[in-house]
């Protein structure tokens, strides 16, 4: 992994932690966005930090640059819905350098349409990546967090699993379903010193709310009291607190995020 240079208290610019300093963490999708944000957040908390994205090339650059104010940072190439490299990667990367104590599932796509028109194969990629993506990766680091009696699980959803949204059925039931998940986590885990929560995002200043057209950011702006779209720092701070120790007594919530749009 990278290191930091001339900086002995192991974590960005000495800044104080926040209980992580060491933790191993894994960021889903943590090479662009949100996820991007959440990993840099991670490394300024002393975190060690591990982001996958869908091809090597792109997730070592985005690790090589997400070092270069210090830390430690490591990017692979991870198909979150293949269930069984999900299980070979993390075991791998474990061996190496030892078990995850955070895991946040972030990865998801979209294939959006309205459900008359929705193909089979859209509805099955999105649950594939967004929802059994989220369990793969559970199942992968839970046996190393009980291990270690101490662990932190934190799915990032979205504002439309609670309020659904037009032409998106398959991401509404993969996030609603990662918030199931999420609770069930918690009750089954809490005893051995692991929290489960989730983080849901309202409309987020990302690529993909920039390549909206004007109107639509507008109709969508009127609804916000906030009046701004949030930035993936906003979300990316949640994160960290629910992985903090700070939040030790926290778990099985979703965490809302979205400038008072959903009350």
């Amino acid at each position: 992994m990278s290191h930091p240079a001339g900086n002995p208290s192991g974590h960005p610019s000495g800044r104080a932690g926040r209980g992580l300093e060491g933790r191993l963490a894994l960021v889903t999708g943590g090479t662009r966005g949100i996820g991007n944000a959440i990993a840099r957040r991670l490394l300024e908390a002393g975190a060690r930090v591990v982001i996958t994205g869908r091809d090597s090339a792109g997730a070592e650059k985005a690790a090589q640059e997400l070092v270069q104010s210090g830390g430690e940072c490591r990017g692979v190439a991870l198909d979150v819905s293949r269930f069984d490299d999900v299980q070979e990667t993390v075991k791998g990367l474990e061996k190496e350098l030892g078990p995850f104590a955070i895991l946040v599932n972030n990865a998801g796509i979209t294939r959006d349409d309205v459900v008359m028109r929705m193909k089979e194969e859209d509805w099955d990629a999105v649950l594939s990546t967004n929802l059994k993506g989220s369990f793969a990766c559970a199942k992968a680091v839970i046996r190393g967090m009980m291990k270690q009696r101490w662990g932190r699980i934190i799915s990032v959803t979205s504002i439309v699993g609670g309020m659904g949204n037009i032409g998106q059925a398959n991401y509404v039931a993969a996030k609603a379903g990662a918030e199931g998940l999420t609770r069930t986590l918690a009750r089954e885990y809490a005893s051995r010193g692991i929290t489960a929560n989730a983080v849901a995002p309202g409309f987020i200043d990302t690529d993909m709310t920039r390549a909206m057209e004007e109107a639509a950011r507008a109709r969508l702006m009127g609804q916000i009291p906030m009046e701004r779209f949030g930035q993936p720092e906003d979300v990316a701070g949640a994160v960290v607190f629910l992985a903090s120790d700070e939040a030790a007594y926290i778990t099985g919530q979703v965490l809302h995020v979205n400038g008072g749009m959903l009350m």
